[in-house]
């Protein structure tokens, strides 16, 4: 399951990525509020969420390297 996400990364658009690093920043913020109240569900998704949020700013980063010209 986790291979299939990282595929779905991949292949979304510039605008999605932004949308989805927004929503999990959210979600980010909500879970270390939660841990720091103890109401911690999921202590597994905070882990979760970092890795994907990582895994999408690489991708960003990526695809900004590879739109750029090459400079010599």
């Amino acid at each position: 399951m986790a291979k299939a996400k990282k595929d779905d990364l991949k292949v979304a658009t510039d605008d999605q990525l932004q949308t989805q690093l927004a929503d999990l920043k959210r979600e980010q913020f909500n879970l270390r509020f939660q841990a720091a109240t103890n109401q911690l569900e999921k202590p597994s998704r905070v882990r979760e969420v970092r890795r994907t949020i990582a895994r999408i700013k690489t991708l960003q980063n990526a695809r900004t390297r590879a739109a750029e010209p090459a400079q010599g």
